[in-house]
């Protein structure tokens, strides 16, 4: 597999779209969650991916691509934490082409996205998965994630 990994810029937008777009209208977890997220659609995701690029002091959408088609994203968002006294990262909506599941697309994703926000000063990684979704669990437990034995709440404004 020769995959490269990189932030989101106009050229993946499309990709990064799609990818996100079928991850969202699919995945049985987050379907299960979408309403208390307030979940707006394909317009909501395609403005907020518009926002990433016009904002990236905010975050960025991180991908993985083979022979320059997006087969990997998530999306990470930056945060300011009083217990490590620094900016930390949010990931959310991390998903893998339908198909490539089971090749290392994660993983490399995981990786890559660990070494880019060290070198931009972030000092951890936060995320949450569905509390039925062991896959997922397991999987960030196999790359260094710690449970933290609490529950992610969501008020929609």
């Amino acid at each position: 597999m020769s995959v490269s990994a990189k932030a989101m810029a106009d050229a993946e937008l499309e990709g990064a779209f799609s990818l996100l777009r079928a991850f969202l209208a699919s995945d049985e977890h987050y379907l299960d969650s979408a309403n208390a997220y307030g979940d707006r659609g394909p317009d909501a995701l395609g403005h907020a991916l518009r926002l990433f690029l016009l904002r990236p002091e905010l975050g960025f959408v991180w991908l993985v691509l083979d022979a320059g088609a997006v087969v990997g994203c998530c999306v990470v968002c930056y945060a300011i934490s009083t217990s490590a006294g620094a900016i930390v990262a949010k990931l959310d909506d991390l998903c893998v082409l339908s198909g490539r599941e089971g090749q290392g697309i994660g993983t490399t994703l995981i990786d890559s996205l660990k070494a880019e926000l060290r070198s931009r000063g972030a000092r951890r990684i936060d995320t949450s998965c569905h509390l039925e979704n062991l896959r997922a669990r397991d999987f960030y437990v196999r790359l260094g994630f710690r449970s933290l034995n609490e529950e992610r709440l969501a008020l929609v404004l």
